[in-house]
């Protein structure tokens, strides 16, 4: 498998833990994409990336657990990888997997692939 630079990062995340992820990247020069639900309109790690899309829904499941809706707002922005952050989808294998899904690849920026994640 060959990997390309990450340059546009998707940060499938809210809160302090997309707001360090996002920290990071932006110190890397690495260009960040948040995803939001309508209660993190105006949260930090909104504001400070430098691109944001709207997941609609009103709960984790319509949201930040909707995992086809995560996958296509990535592709929408271009996204080169996503960072799942911690808890939500950061130990869903089915996650990682639609990554590498659907003739596009998007890098799955932590962990070593759904294998691991199974088991």
């Amino acid at each position: 498998m060959t990997f390309r630079p990450i340059r546009r990062l998707l940060v499938a995340n809210r809160g302090e833990i997309a707001v360090r992820i996002q920290r990071t990247a932006q110190r890397m020069g690495i260009h960040t994409i948040a995803i939001y639900s309508e209660v993190d309109r105006y949260a930090p790690h909104v504001e400070m990336a430098n691109e944001r899309y709207f997941l609609g829904g009103d709960i984790p499941a319509e949201t930040y657990l909707n995992i086809e809706k995560i996958l296509a707002l990535a592709r929408e922005a271009k996204a080169d990888a996503i960072h799942p952050g911690y808890g939500f989808l950061s130990e869903n294998s089915g996650f990682c997997k639609g990554c590498y899904g659907g003739g596009d690849y998007l890098h799955w920026s932590v962990g070593g692939g759904h294998g691991p994640l199974r088991q």
